[in-house]
């Protein structure tokens, strides 16, 4: 394996085993965002995995959902969400993730997810593919589906932050609808992304993410076989706003981006 995505893989089961043991003992504090929480586990997880990051990898800086930056990122930076979808945690619903993902001159180039209360890890590196590691299972090669666009099941998050971003995203959300067979919404962009990679889903949309709702994500689906973008048509997505899944399915996302604008 690669050596940068074996220690994404590794940092992310740690974190995942550190969500494991705390399942139903994390506390909210609120962000000042309705629905935005962080808990003490979510702080937890992000020290573990920076203190792996340091050992591994001394001098790389480190972006991180809880914490934010250690030291300035420069060309070569890893970017982590100790834990994706914590309204999920908190609520018991198995849709939690860990991402730890290698940005190096703004573009991910190895990554990690994981699903701690599923068993599963997703990893790969840009340019040797994407894999699904099951519990003790012998790793699965990732490939995005081959679906028609009509058959699509596609993911999707709500703009829920950034509630001036809604309109765009409604209109969207429509022509989404129109398209599509079905759609999608687990609560989790780094899940999302990584089923998308294994052609669980089709495609994934949304609006105002993070770089660490996305990095590992995105990476994976592009080693799969798909297509990721930004909602302009652009290769901005790690900013946040993305488009992406089998290529088909990404070229009808985009014009409903673009008509929705």
């Amino acid at each position: 394996m690669n050596p940068s995505a074996d220690i994404a893989r590794t940092a992310a089961e740690l974190a995942g085993r550190i969500i494991l043991e705390a399942a139903g003992s994390g506390l909210p504090t609120d962000k000042g965002l309705p629905g935005d929480y962080v808990t003490q586990v979510d702080l937890a997880a992000e020290r573990a995995i920076a203190q792996i990051l340091a050992e591994r990898t001394p001098g790389v800086p480190m972006l991180g959902e809880e914490g934010g930056r250690s030291g300035d990122l420069g060309q070569q930076y890893w970017v982590v969400d100790p834990l994706d979808g914590t309204t999920n945690f908190l609520h018991g619903f198995p849709a939690v993730g860990v991402s730890v993902a290698l940005v190096k001159d703004g573009v991910p180039v190895a990554g990690a997810i994981h699903a701690p209360f599923l068993d599963e890890t997703y990893v790969g590196a840009a340019g040797e593919g994407a894999w699904l590691i099951r519990g003790s299972s012998e790793p699965r090669r990732l490939r995005v589906s081959t679906r028609e666009p009509s058959r699509a099941i596609v993911g999707t998050g709500f703009p829920f932050r950034h509630k001036e971003r809604l309109p765009r995203y409604l209109r969207a959300l429509g022509g989404a609808l129109e398209r599509f067979e079905d759609l999608r919404r687990p609560g989790a962009a780094s899940l999302d992304l990584a089923w998308t990679a294994a052609g669980v889903f089709d495609g994934f949309f949304e609006l105002g993410l993070a770089p660490w709702d996305v990095a590992a994500g995105g990476l994976l689906i592009q080693e799969a076989g798909g297509t990721v973008g930004d909602w302009d048509g652009e290769n901005r997505w790690l900013d946040g706003d993305i488009l992406a899944g089998s290529p088909a399915v990404h070229s009808d996302l985009l014009a409903i981006a673009r008509a929705s604008a």
